[in-house]
């Protein structure tokens, strides 16, 4: 068992080492690893063939883990963070990644990579936030979704651990997280995270772009004091 660390507790779905989690130490807090989702495949086919294709974007490890094993030997990817490129893991794939873990740095990678544009496949998840298509809309990225998986609640859910707040990282995770988390501080990455936990009766107390610095950010600033936290 980790020995407590006394810096207020923060429960998030992602592992301890997960850059996300970083994030949360680097603010101040102890991440608290909480998987209340899973990731399910769709079984949906690729909606482009590969050879039309001049890379594949990846969005998240479960879309990496979802595709690693079909993409065709040399495929270029270019995979939005580290954990992403990791579960590619594969060494006959061209990977590149931004330095941010964040669609914004990855659509700049892509123009940057591919000035001439061309036909990309993205591999996303069901709910994803949509960025990435509404940014290359009417231009010569064009971008063919392949939506290869949706996030669905543990089966059964966790208990959730003695906390001093709870991150949702997805509209899904913030419906459940709402009523397990009634009496407890409540962050949200994005603002359609921040619309679900209203939807349910227990709006956010705090939310910021999805974006890991200003994650940091919006962590640093609500640092409860030494008598509020619970742990």
């Amino acid at each position: 068992m980790t020995p407590p660390t006394g810096l207020p507790r923060l429960a998030l779905a992602r592992p301890a080492q997960h850059p996300l989690s970083q994030a949360v130490r680097r603010a101040g807090w102890e991440p608290v690893p909480y998987l209340l989702t899973n990731a399910e495949p769709t079984g949906f086919p690729p909606p482009r063939p590969w050879s039309a294709l001049a890379a594949v974007l990846v969005l998240s490890p479960a879309g990496a883990r979802a595709v690693a094993s079909v993409l065709p030997d040399g495929m270029r990817c270019l995979a939005q963070g580290i954990g992403t490129a990791e579960a590619l893991s594969r060494r006959d794939l061209a990977v590149l990644r931004p330095a941010e873990a964040h669609a914004e740095a990855l659509w700049a990678l892509l123009q940057a990579t591919f000035p001439e544009g061309g036909d990309f496949l993205l591999v996303r998840g069901e709910r994803s936030r949509g960025f990435l298509e509404s940014a290359a809309q009417d231009t010569v990225w064009r971008l063919h979704a392949w939506v290869t998986h949706r996030e669905v609640a543990a089966e059964p859910l966790p208990t959730l651990p003695t906390v001093a707040a709870v991150l949702a990282l997805s509209p899904l995770q913030a419906e459940l997280l709402g009523p397990l988390a009634a009496t407890t501080r409540r962050f949200a990455w994005g603002q359609g995270t921040a619309e679900a936990f209203a939807r349910v009766g227990a709006p956010a107390h705090a939310t910021c772009e999805p974006k890991p610095d200003l994650l940091e950010a919006l962590l640093i600033a609500s640092l409860p004091k030494k008598e509020e936290s619970p742990c």
